[in-house]
């Protein structure tokens, strides 16, 4: 049977009225190579409209209708770092440090200019780890994830809880359980609404309030933040919440679902706990600044575990930071760093007619706007076993134009049709 290799490279996708794009600008020799033996397409990583984050449109590309079986990024966040959350009595939320004017909630930076160490952050978190929030036997733990992440759970002893609350990251609106990043806001942070009337919607919104104001008074005078600041550097002075969750999805291991043994190579604590969810052997491994050496690593573990399973997931971060920063210089050069230092080392080790390739990304995040958008992304699938469709690049417009698997209207749907193909051939 022919094994997969399942390459998802984080936010390389820009929109194609913003031509020349990202993957067009890229160097991509590698990339370029599996094009012209690929089949490829479109696809809309949860569905048209939406701007997915990261961890529904994962669930989403890996066959799970997040519609379906998404219950929020917090609880996924902790299983990431090895906590499952006390359904019911605690909600967890993804987290980030920011920086804000103590006097009005102002955000003056959502991630702190991304400048926030892993040291620092677990310095300020163990700061509000385990806080008495001093009302409903209310209580925080803080877990310091990479740079400026982090999760947070919010607890109750004796009361129950819910995750019908607001962000209060003003970036991120709560659309049911799915968050959907927002163009336009305003830059403060929220002090969060009850989502629906239950009694536990109003105590873990208020618990939410209690805990933000707290952690400011904290972290502004935090030994960490008074050095960062002799420094010239931005304090680290709140921490913003989204993507509440009370309950993990209940759902079919993926090997279940699919009838294959599944295996994945993740960096981001959110990564992780899908896949651990899924029940995919995985394989952690944080991210280095030496993106030759991370990459190095992360081939070399790929192809072990490509021994091991049928299927294996590899996502790499690289392009979606800078294009936050609206960097489109550097993420155009990541995209370069992964062809080089991965995709073409990864063809030069493997067997194109024993095992495929699937590149796509989870989402599109254009430089012009900032954030994830709900355009399209570009897939192809490389194997010398299929006709190809004359797709010369990695790109929006090559994948739209020549791709004969057309355009995919939900995530979900990418995997299933995947291995029809494959397994017809």
């Amino acid at each position: 049977m022919v094994k997969l290799i399942y390459l998802v490279i984080d936010g390389a996708a820009d929109r194609i009225q913003d031509a020349p794009t990202s993957l067009e600008l890229a160097k991509t020799p590698g990339l370029d190579k599996l094009a012209k033996l690929s089949i490829g397409g479109l696809m809309y990583t949860i569905g048209p409209g939406i701007a997915p984050e990261s961890d529904s449109a994962v669930l989403s590309i890996l066959g799970y209708d997040p519609h379906t079986y998404y219950t929020g990024r917090g609880p996924l966040e902790a299983l990431g770092v090895g906590i499952r959350i006390k359904e019911n009595y605690e909600v967890a939320f993804r987290a980030n440090f920011a920086t804000i004017d103590p006097s009005d909630l102002r955000i003056i930076d959502r991630r702190v200019k991304r400048s926030l160490t892993s040291k620092e952050a677990l310095e300020l978190a163990k700061a509000l780890d385990n806080l008495d929030l001093g009302k409903y036997d209310g209580y925080a733990r803080v877990i310091a994830t990479i740079g400026h992440r982090a999760v947070v759970i919010i607890g109750s002893k004796s009361h129950k809880l819910s995750d019908m609350v607001e962000n209060t990251d003003p970036a991120y609106m709560k659309r049911g359980k799915i968050s959907v990043s927002v163009k336009r806001y305003k830059p403060y942070i929220v002090m969060p609404k009850p989502l629906d009337n239950s009694n536990e919607a109003k105590i873990t919104a208020e618990l939410v309030s209690i805990f933000t104001k707290k952690s400011i008074e904290i972290l502004d005078n935090h030994p960490i933040n008074v050095e960062r600041l002799k420094k010239g550097l931005l304090k680290a002075n709140a921490i913003l919440l989204r993507d509440a969750g009370n309950t993990l999805p209940k759902v079919k291991p993926i090997n279940e679902l699919f009838k294959m043994k599944f295996g994945a190579i993740a960096e981001m604590p959110v990564e992780v706990g899908i896949a651990r969810l899924l029940g995919m052997k995985v394989i952690e491994r944080p991210p280095l600044s030496n993106k030759k050496e991370d990459y190095r690593i992360r081939l070399s573990e790929t192809l072990k575990l490509l021994s091991e399973v049928d299927v294996v997931y590899v996502h790499l971060k690289g392009p979606d930071e800078p294009a936050h920063d609206g960097n489109q210089e550097e993420k155009v050069k990541a995209i370069e760093l992964i062809d080089k230092y991965f995709v073409q080392p990864l063809i030069k080790n493997i067997d194109l007619t024993n095992v495929c390739i699937l590149v796509t990304s989870d989402h599109a995040t254009p430089p012009k706007i900032k954030t994830h958008t709900d355009d399209p992304v570009p897939f192809i699938l490389a194997w010398r076993k299929i006709k190809p469709d004359g797709i010369q690049r990695f790109t929006e417009i090559e994948c739209k134009e020549k791709g004969s698997l057309g355009i995919i209207e939900h995530g979900h749907e990418l995997l299933p049709k995947i291995f029809r193909i494959l397994h017809r051939d």
